[in-house]
């Protein structure tokens, strides 16, 4: 069962029943889980006429007895003391309760007190409380993401905050597939286990009726890392389509914003990227920058070829065929621009900022060695003009990451040069990065230096050549997977929870990475699924990276760490 197919079963369940006019009312977080698993025309063919978010319906005064309220939201307390207030003066006929997770008996008993009268239908948990980005990737959008870096004692509500929502979010996609997993955590992450430990005592204990599911022959694995083990990967310029549209453009929950592009039509200001409505797109998700826009040349030849066939009505009968051809014709056109245009902006930017030059260092850091000539390509960056401060940063950090014990020397000389170079840059940065990520916090070979095995690969993979040096980079999850699949990932780096051990191969695995995932890491997943080893890999996060998150994130918890600690 696939994470998108799950969500849409659940939102079909939900509305296929209740005939008649409807209207969704959703919150904050429902919004992102249905909009990237159903489109808008989609909920209109089920009779949804309206989309509401739950804060805003309380506000408004205006009855519409005639629709029927298909309410799908989080079981928080705001959520329940909205709905309070909407049951004491209804504004829709009857009222459907749908929960993305766990409701507490409580939370039933005031629903229960404040439906007087008796408009609430049903009451029910539908366990879709993450956001289905790909059949193999889902998210959970936290919007304080870098708690993660900071000690437990900096902030214990809001760290118990961010560790419950994870929690939630994982244990709905255990729900969702019917599996009680064990569970395993990276050793050196404090939070990592701390998540593990509470996701445990909930399908363990707490909630241990729920997860009675009929037993598979080898339970599932839920294995918790800490995005701090691989600080490369989002830290990277991405080269392959999705990856690249995020690194450069952004997206979020799979629509990208191109309002700061000029002379845009109104229609194609916001753009959908999905997998699942977007059969171009998912052909060449994965692809290589330059195979994407051959790709597009063809599909522009072809819709060339429709058009002029289009151009060419004389009889009634052809007059009928465009008709009948046209909302497919017009599907085509909006697809072709949306592309081209992506391809085009991509283009630009790539040239503006010299990002064949950069990308090309970066990955040379991040996959071979060579400390000297690694410096003078770097100190050569640096002093370029054309290259930005945001560069130069990811820069020194993919450096810092890679030689922070051989060089500390040339190290210190590049944090100078970045000071005098970057206006913009906060000092202390690339150093906090270290403190946070550094080697010594580090639990896996994410350089191939220091296992065996991994040192022979990356000779090997010397010998034969890279088939494109954009594109040579693997992120550690990568190994990670290859280590579950050969039974090779070990107990004292990632030891299980309680007395729950795997017996034999596992064959689902969801790979939950506190800090977030990467569009580079979900391809790694999607090509590993591909391959049939006889394992699925779900991959999930707190929130999806770019370099500039990551680096927000960071800068984030760096100035909490700095006031923290003045405060003492």
């Amino acid at each position: 069962m696939v994470l998108v197919s799950a969500v849409r079963d659940y939102v079909n369940r939900m509305l296929q029943d209740i005939s008649g006019m409807k209207v969704l009312v959703l919150d904050s977080q429902t919004v992102s889980v249905v909009s990237v698993a159903y489109s808008q025309s989609e909920l209109l063919k089920k009779e949804v006429f309206l989309v509401e978010v739950v804060d805003s319906i309380s506000k408004s005064r205006e009855s519409m007895s005639h629709l029927k309220a298909v309410c799908f939201l989080r079981p928080t307390s705001e959520n329940v003391q909205h709905l309070r207030r909407q049951l004491a003066s209804p504004r829709f006929g009857e009222y459907n309760l749908f929960f993305s997770n766990i409701l507490k008996d409580t939370q039933i008993h005031v629903l229960a007190d404040s439906d007087e009268l008796e408009i609430v239908q049903q009451v029910q948990e539908f366990y879709a409380d993450f956001v289905a980005i790909d059949p193999f990737h889902f998210t959970l959008n936290i919007p304080s993401n870098h708690m993660y870096m900071l000690p437990a004692v900096v902030d214990p509500p809001r760290l118990q905050q961010f560790c419950d929502r994870v929690v939630d979010g994982v244990t709905a996609v255990f729900l969702a597939m019917k599996r009680r997993p064990v569970i395993r955590y990276q050793r050196t992450s404090d939070i990592a286990k701390r998540i593990a430990q509470e996701a445990s005592k909930l399908m363990y204990q707490q909630e241990s009726g729920l997860f009675d599911f009929r037993r598979t022959e080898v339970a599932p694995l839920l294995l918790i890392i800490d995005r701090r083990d691989d600080p490369v990967t989002p830290l990277l310029n991405q080269w392959t389509y999705q990856a690249m549209v995020h690194e450069l453009i952004g997206i979020e929950d799979n629509k990208v914003d191109l309002r700061s592009i000029e002379k845009l039509p109104k229609d194609q200001q916001e753009v959908v990227l999905s997998s699942e409505q977007d059969a171009f797109f998912k052909a060449n998700m994965y692809e290589n920058f330059g195979d994407i826009g051959m790709n597009i040349k063809r599909m522009v030849d072809e819709f060339q070829q429709l058009a002029k066939s289009n151009q060419n009505i004389q009889t009634i009968e052809d007059m009928a065929k465009f008709v009948d051809n046209y909302p497919e014709y017009r599907k085509m056109h909006g697809n072709v621009s949306k592309h081209v245009t992506l391809v085009t902006e991509m283009s630009k930017i790539v040239e503006e900022r010299k990002l064949m030059v950069v990308s090309e260092t970066e990955q040379e850091l991040a996959c071979n060695g060579g400390q000297v000539a690694a410096f003078e390509a770097v100190t050569n960056l640096l002093n370029n003009e054309n290259v930005s401060d945001i560069d130069r940063l990811r820069l020194v950090m993919l450096y810092a990451l890679r030689y922070e014990k051989e060089s500390p020397v040339q190290l210190m000389q590049l944090f100078n040069k970045l000071a005098a170079r970057s206006a913009k840059y906060k000092p202390g940065l690339v150093q906090f990065l270290l403190k946070q990520a550094g080697v010594d916090k580090r639990i896996g070979d994410l350089y191939g230096n220091r296992d065996f095995l991994n040192i022979a690969r990356n000779m090997a993979r010397g010998l034969k050549g890279v088939e494109n040096v954009y594109t040579q980079h693997q992120p550690l999850l990568f190994q990670t997977m290859e280590s579950i699949i050969k039974g090779r990932l070990r107990d004292v780096d990632y030891p299980f929870i309680g007395n729950h051990f795997q017996q034999g191969r596992p064959q689902e695995v969801v790979i939950f990475i506190v800090g977030g995932t990467t569009y580079e890491e979900s391809r790694s997943v999607a090509l590993q699924n591909a391959s049939n080893v006889g394992i699925r890999f779900i991959l999930g996060g707190s929130v999806i990276l770019n370099s500039r998150r990551f680096l927000k994130d960071l800068e984030e918890a760096q100035r909490i760490a700095r006031s923290s600690t003045n405060m003492v």
